[in-house]
Order: structure tokens, then C-alpha cells, then sequence
């Protein structure tokens, strides 16, 4: 329960703020927006690693500092996703980068917890935290590195609300759009609560300790970059549609399978699988988004993504905690996977509906060449008979 409280601190902000700041951050200097926050995010991170090395933390201070945590991640994270675009001077490279950045960005927020699992079991977790605040220095280096092409702001004289509505009525309009981001809803709502759950599937389920735990999150991380590699290595986000469906499906049986497992390296190898399908379904699913949406629309949009992907996280933290508590780590995580398999379905059946109003917007764009001139050159070669 403790553990489920924690991660809804730290990911309630995300969900109550993020929604609102994609309204700010279309009309402000991305660059700017991004540096700030990771500079409050090492300072915060120094914090905790202060507090746990000298011994002074308590229960209430870290739900203070996930408080925080969560409130900076909730202008950072839409401000980072829609900056990507401002990084890419070829258009033609737009959609690659775009892969790849969500590749990185879904790997990391599975490789960090095992590599952090790993340090944990060495070194203990104020010095993790601690090498966590200092690892901010290399990005915040390169931001300030960065020379970018000035970019036209966005429309700063209308009020913020309005612009906030014009967003909320934008995606809720579009097919695409709102299919994508009720499928990651779901995903992150149903799926996020295993891994808050991980301690005890190492220390209950299978009599392990740390390191358990740290090999557990390791093969979560292991089936995150090879799911981010496959992406990465893609020459075309066509396809991605269906794709979404298999990572979807993966991850609820990789859960289904977990659950039962009793032995380690059953549990290690549906890990595996769970992270895989996550990363692949997760990744697509961004990459789609700030491919079809409209440019002066990709804050708002990619805030929405966040509020999706991060802001459901704590209820499916708290609630799989809560759920836990009374029928077992196991039947918790059983019922999240089969309720992310059953979502999968779901996804299935709208897919080619998701397809019909997907083709258009990549042949206004270009994406779909081939799928004019394949037809022109049929018609050319094909001879009536008689």
C-alpha cells in the first residue's frame, strides 16, 4: 500500500496539470521551458539523495518530493515530446526521429529502474539517487549546447483557456487521435501497477532479495531496448497501426504469465516479454501522434499523451496497491493483464477505421507516394482484353 501511495504522489501532479500546461507550452520558447526543468529536477533529485544519505528522510518528505517530482514532469514531459520537432531541420527525417526519440524515451522509463535495482544492491539507494542528479548534468550540457533555427511563437494574445478548449475539441474530434490515446490510457491505467508491485513478486513470490528484484526490472529493461531497437531500425512508421495491437496483446499476456509463474526464470523471461510488448505499443502509439497531428497543435496533444501515459499511471499504482493488498500481488497483476489483453481486442476491431482516416493525412504529407504512383504504373500495364 505504501508503495502504491508513493507512486501516485509522484504521478498525480501529471495527471491534474499536464492536461492544462500543453495550452502554455504551444505558445513558449520550448528550448527554454525544457532547460528549466531539468535543472528543478536535479535540484530535487541532489534533495532526496541528501535526505537518504544523512539519514533524514521520512515517509512524509518523500511523498513531498514525489509531489514535486511530479509537478515539474508535468510541464517537462509534453515540453520535451513536442520539442523533438523543433531538433529536426529535414522534414524527411521527421518521422524517423520521432521513433527513435520515443523509443529512447519508453526504454528509459524501464532500463532506469532496473539499472536502479542493480545500484541499489551495490551501492544502496542514496548513492543511486545521488548519481541520478548528477546524470542531469549531461543533458542539461547539451541543451545549452543546442543552436536551434528561430521558430515563429505561438499566438500568445488569445487567453489560455480558449486555447486549452480548441486543444480538448481538436483531439476529441479526431478519430485517430482519440482511439490512440484511450488505447494508451488503458495500457498505463492497467498495466503501470506491476511495476510497484515488483518488490514483492522478488521477496514473497519468488524468496528472493534485491538482486531478484534488480534482474527482474533488468529483463522488463532488456525487452524495453530490444522493442526500441526494432523501432529505431523501422524505415516507415507505415504499419505501426497494427503493430500497436501486438504490443498491446504481448503485454497482457507477458502479465498473464508472470502472475503464475513461481519460478525465476519463468517470471525473468515473461519480464521480458511484458517490456517488450509495452515499449513496442507505447513507442508506436507516440510516434503516430506527432506524426499526424497539426504542428501548432502538438503541445496540447502531446500533454494529453502525458496525461494518458504518466497521469493514469498513479491511479493504476494506487489502485493495483489497494488491490493487492486484499487479493494478492498475483491476482492483482492476473487481472491487469487480462484487462490490457481484452483492450488489445478492443483495438483490433477499430483498427481499420483507425486506418481509413489515417491514409489520408499520410498522403497530404507524403508518407504514401508509393500508394499513388503503384496504382499509376498498374493502369499503364494493364491491357484490356479482346
Amino acid at each position: 500500500m505504501a508503495l502504491g501511495v508513493v507512486g501516485f504522489a509522484s504521478q498525480i501532479p501529471t495527471f491534474v496539470l499536464a492536461a492544462f500546461s500543453g495550452a502554455w507550452i504551444d505558445r513558449a520558447n520550448k528550448h527554454r521551458l525544457v532547460l528549466i526543468a531539468q535543472i528543478c529536477a536535479m535540484a530535487q533529485a541532489f534533495a532526496l539523495a541528501t535526505l537518504v544519505l544523512t539519514h533524514h528522510i521520512t515517509y512524509p518528505l518523500l511523498i513531498a518530493l514525489s509531489l514535486i517530482s511530479g509537478v515539474i514532469d508535468a510541464l517537462e514531459i509534453p515540453s520535451r515530446q513536442s520539442f523533438v520537432i523543433d531538433m529536426v531541420d529535414d522534414p524527411a527525417d521527421l518521422a524517423n526521429s520521432i521513433a527513435l526519440n520515443s523509443s529512447l524515451v519508453n526504454a528509459a522509463r524501464l532500463i532506469g529502474p532496473a539499472v536502479a535495482g542493480l545500484l541499489i544492491a551495490v551501492v544502496g539507494e542514496g548513492w543511486c539517487f545521488f548519481i541520478n542528479g548528477v546524470s542531469y548534468s549531461a543533458i542539461i550540457i547539451g541543451l545549452l549546447a543546442m543552436r536551434l533555427r528561430p521558430r515563429p511563437p505561438g499566438a500568445t494574445s488569445r487567453p489560455l483557456w480558449d486555447v486549452f478548449q480548441e486543444g480538448i475539441h481538436y483531439a476529441a474530434g479526431s478519430v485517430p487521435i482519440i482511439t490512440l490515446l484511450m488505447s494508451l490510457a488503458v495500457i498505463s491505467l492497467l498495466g503501470s501497477s506491476y511495476t510497484v508491485l515488483i518488490p514483492v513478486f522478488a521477496a514473497q513470490i519468488l524468496h528472493g532479495g534485491p538482486h531478484t528484484m534488480g534482474f527482474l526490472m533488468a529483463a522488463s529493461g532488456m525487452g524495453a531496448m530490444t522493442g526500441a531497437l526494432y523501432l529505431a531500425s523501422r524505415r516507415t512508421i507505415i504499419g505501426l497501426g497494427r503493430i500497436i495491437g501486438i504490443g498491446m496483446a504481448l503485454f497482457g499476456a507477458g502479465l498473464i504469465c508472470f502472475s503464475f509463474s513461481r519460478v525465476f526464470w519463468l517470471s525473468w523471461m515473461m519480464m521480458l516479454c511484458a517490456g517488450f510488448g509495452m515499449m513496442v505499443g507505447t513507442a508506436s502509439i507516440n510516434t503516430m501522434l506527432q506524426t499526424i497531428v497539426e504542428p501548432d497543435k502538438r503541445g496540447r496533444v502531446m500533454s494529453f499523451f502525458t496525461v494518458a501515459f504518466i497521469g493514469m499511471s498513479p491511479i493504476g499504482n494506487f489502485g493495483g496497491g489497494a488491490l493487492a493488498s486484499r487479493i494478492g500481488a498475483p491476482a492483482s497483476v492476473r487481472w491487469a493483464g487480462a484487462m490490457c489483453l481484452a483492450a488489445a481486442v478492443w483495438y483490433f476491431f477499430q483498427l481499420e477505421t483507425l486506418r481509413q482516416h489515417i491514409r489520408p493525412i499520410y498522403r497530404q504529407m507524403g508518407i504514401l507516394p508509393e500508394v499513388a504512383s503503384g496504382l499509376q504504373a498498374a493502369s499503364t500495364t494493364i491491357k484490356p482484353r479482346g
